[in-house]
């Protein structure tokens, strides 16, 4: 029996690949320091599971409306407003999923027609689900690349390139997976007056670590005078407050949210009605332990540069958000005589027991950036410092055998 062209061709999450390959080495009885998975090590607030346990124990097991339960549709509107600057967003504006990534899907399908040669212009280097996704769904990846001396932002020039009269959706990404880049203000808004040129084209926001960012308030392109109506703001629960498995996301759109109403009707039929009250006690509930994260993430992300950058043929430029590292290991390469980021991966993991991802995971590499990989900072200090330590023992003693 075949499957489909469309099945065979599905991308992937390379994370997930590399952490089964963590694991089964650890049941082996592997030493493994991992800094492959993006998600917090902290347990979601005390509040926010007594929520759920409360959910739970007061029957609240059933289905809900596709959009979200109320409280959820209205806590969510006043969060992402006030995190924007009082956007006027209204709680029908606001649909709820099973986490933030299935509307990447719901977005690339309400804006493109299939094999209709529509484009969808994405970040890259960038989360891996954004080029499945669109050629998935029958529209072309047309990728941006991000620039290591742009403080992994683009060149506006080179969006303008990018956009054409096929394009319907621009996915933008801050702070970004996997490196850490912020957009600014400035920035964000030279990529407005980009788009004055291209009005039929719709913005992706995907803002899903907007309380991870370090320097500044955090904007959103939404906040840009006429750009509020064609974004699709898009944040949750996972990486604030540490919900990763609870599945829920929020985004928020005019136009669009009875669009992504009806595919969650056609697709999840609803998010999880107790993830639901939890996140409700999330966004109301007290944030000292969302800030407390916000805090010990800075701490480690200052700590794991400092410490990568004294390693030998490696340099790491200071991440704005989110808690991802992504440090040049170009000369390193050179040092241990790998042929790329994917071979010092590899070779990291099985001959030093470090796990990180190669630049590739992320996309094509960046023509003239050199070779990257990304380690997520989401793991503890002592962790970070014995990573590391590994990862400059490894390079200092294949240098030797090199040489």
């Amino acid at each position: 029996m075949r499957v489909s062209r469309r099945a065979a061709s599905l991308g992937t999450e390379n994370a997930f690949v590399v952490l089964a390959e963590v694991n089964a080495l650890a049941r082996q009885g592997k030493d493994i320091v991992s800094f492959c998975i993006g998600q917090p090590d902290f347990p979601a607030p005390e509040h926010v599971q007594e929520a759920a346990i409360r959910a739970i124990k007061g029957g609240k097991h059933g289905y809900t409306p596709s959009a979200g339960i109320d409280e959820l549709r209205e806590a969510a509107a006043r969060y992402m407003a006030a995190m924007r600057g009082g956007l006027p967003i209204r709680p029908e504006d606001v649909v709820v999923g099973a986490g933030a990534k299935p509307f990447i899907a719901y977005a690339i399908l309400s804006t493109t027609d299939y094999g209709a040669g529509d484009e969808v212009v994405y970040p890259n280097p960038g989360f891996p689900i954004y080029e499945s996704q669109i050629a998935a769904h029958g529209a072309r990846p047309v990728p941006i690349h991000l620039y290591e001396s742009r403080n992994f932002s683009f060149d506006p020039k080179e969006l303008e390139k990018a956009l054409s009269s096929k394009t319907r959706l621009l996915i933008l990404n801050y702070p970004h997976n996997p490196t850490g880049g912020c957009l600014t203000r400035k920035e964000l808004e030279t990529i407005a007056a980009v788009l004055k040129n291209f009005p039929e084209v719709w913005v992706y926001a995907d803002e899903i670590y907007s309380r991870l960012a370090y320097v500044g308030d955090f904007f959103s392109i939404a906040q840009v005078p006429g750009m509020y109506e064609r974004t699709i703001i898009s944040d949750g629960a996972s990486k604030t407050w540490a919900m990763t498995g609870w599945r829920i996301g929020f985004t928020s759109n005019p136009v669009l949210a009875p669009v992504f109403t009806r595919w969650i009707t056609n697709t999840d039929s609803c998010a999880s009605q107790i993830s639901q009250w939890a996140a409700v006690a999330a966004i109301n509930g007290p944030q000292d332990a969302a800030q407390r994260m916000k805090e010990s993430f800075l701490d480690r992300r200052n700590l794991i540069v400092r410490l990568l950058d004294d390693v030998p043929g490696v340099k790491c430029q200071v991440p704005g958000g989110a808690f991802y590292a992504w440090p040049n290991v170009t000369e390193a390469c050179r040092m241990i005589g790998a042929a790329d980021s994917e071979e010092f991966r590899k070779r990291l993991l099985h001959e030093a027991g470090v796990a990180v991802l190669a630049d590739i995971h992320f996309g094509s590499r960046v023509p003239g950036e050199g070779q990257h990989v990304r380690f997520s900072y989401a793991a503890s200090k002592e962790a970070i410092e014995k990573g590391v330590a590994r990862m400059a023992d490894f390079i200092k003693k294949n240098t030797r055998k090199a040489a």
